[in-house]
């Protein structure tokens, strides 16, 4: 990682608290993560304090698995809320309803874990570490439920750390850093990048690709979109994808499709990016070409296979048999080739789809996560696209279907408020006769 002017500045400050600490303790003071982050938690100096956040990334970085677990089970039982002074805060309070009864409880009610991760931001590298003991952690949860608490926690902090205000969007282009395109490479999540012949043909002249970045983790993108400039609405991304495709001049394009998204850090999972990202983009692209006049994405349906394959029964207006006959269809190998089945499997899982989209719900919002995704950022669901990804994966989570979310400028306010005020799925009159039908 690049070193920043300020990240030099605290490294000299934590040398400085270093060589303080080793004349004040000597071999006595405890080398575990454990102990580093007690006596960090009870160290008021400002260069031993640095220095001690140094140690706690330090050690983050070369403990193995099982040390890790053990700290954050530490910081589950050891650094956690006082409950004998909450009672106490929680009866000052009910007693007296005063302004610092309000901030004693305030303060009892907050984790000393949340403190000890401030601190540790303090350090060089001390948000990555953060962020990284968080990717752990969601990938421990499910086993341990019980450190939920230390999760919420986590993702609180991040939550702040990195809203709107400190995120920095930047054009990838070919002039990009090595070290971050490598990252474009490693972190594309929805269609693979298959190196780095691939990738100059996904930054062309008629592509475009914007990331977001915080200061503190300058080469690691945060999330990332990739853009072709096209001419009419695209409905299939296998041609955006072609390596030998034609390439378009972008000054006669008038439509920007995205066509991936990926979201690179696990460590902040549940923390939104996409949606400043996708506005921001628009501005900036309807900014340097005047002559795009449309914004849509080309969007994979991720859980439509698996919500379809679990029903029972008849579904979407079609009978049992219809059902049972349709997915027997799609077990056949290479269907997607065959004529005579994709005249019988065409109609009913178009219907199908559209009847997921719009009436498959959890919690009153739509059960797939892209379609919450672009319905909450203010777009409408446009049109069903027909085997618009036939690779393997595209198969396997939607039978090779597509769809376009549609980003109007004049309507994106009120589509969102639709959305998020009446839970309305904005979607065009095609697909809402397609979903009446079931």
């Amino acid at each position: 990682m690049r070193q920043t002017f300020v990240g030099q500045i605290f490294n000299s400050i934590a040398d400085a608290g270093r060589d303080l600490l080793d004349r004040g303790a000597g071999k006595s003071r405890s080398h575990s993560i454990e102990g580093v982050c007690r006596d960090l938690l009870t160290q008021r100096g400002e260069a031993s304090g640095i220095a001690l956040a140094r140690e706690v990334v330090l050690l983050w970085r070369k403990i193995s698995e099982e040390e890790r677990l053990n700290f954050l089970v530490f910081l589950q039982k050891e650094v956690c809320v006082d409950q004998e002074a909450l009672d106490k805060a929680v009866a000052a309070y009910e007693a007296d309803k005063s302004p610092e009864n309000q901030r004693k409880l305030s303060k009892a009610l907050e984790a000393p874990r949340q403190e000890l991760m401030r601190r540790i931001n303090f350090a060089p590298g001390g948000t990555a570490a953060i962020v990284d003991m968080r990717k752990f952690l969601v990938r421990k949860i499910r086993e341990f439920p019980e450190l939920g608490p230390v999760d919420q926690d986590l993702q609180h902090l991040l939550i702040s750390w990195f809203n709107r205000g400190f995120l920095e969007l930047e054009q990838i282009n070919w002039r990009t850093p090595a070290v971050i395109l490598e990252k474009l490479i490693e972190y594309e999540a929805v269609h693979e990048i298959d190196g780095w012949e691939d990738l100059r043909r996904r930054l062309d002249k008629d592509r475009r690709c914007f990331a977001f970045f915080h200061p503190a983790l300058p080469d690691e993108p945060l999330i990332f979109v990739e853009v072709a400039l096209v001419k009419g609405l695209a409905g299939a991304v296998q041609p955006l994808l072609e390596k030998d495709g034609e390439r378009l001049d972008p000054a006669k394009a008038d439509t920007a499709i995205f066509y991936s998204i990926s979201n690179c850090q696990d460590g902040l999972k549940g923390i939104s990016f996409g949606n400043f990202l996708i506005k921001q983009v628009v501005a900036e692209l309807s900014a340097e070409m005047p002559n795009l006049k449309h914004f849509s994405t080309l969007s994979p349906v991720p859980g439509f296979m698996k919500w379809f394959t679990a029903t029972k029964g008849k579904a979407a207006g079609l009978s049992a048999g219809k059902v049972t006959k349709v997915k027997k269809l799609l077990l056949e190998k290479e269907w997607q080739a065959n004529e005579e089945v994709i005249e019988q499997v065409r109609e009913p899982l178009e219907q199908l789809i559209a009847h997921y989209l719009v009436n498959e719900k959890s919690r009153e919002r739509p059960l797939d996560p892209v379609s919450r995704f672009h319905l909450g950022n203010g777009a409408r669901l446009e049109r069903i696209n027909w085997l618009g990804d036939v690779s393997a994966n595209g198969l396997r989570q939607s039978s090779g279907l597509l769809v376009n979310y549609y980003y109007s400028l004049k309507d994106i306010e009120k589509n969102h408020e639709a959305y998020v005020n009446d839970k309305q799925v904005v979607a065009s009159s095609s697909i809402l006769s397609l979903a009446k039908a079931g």
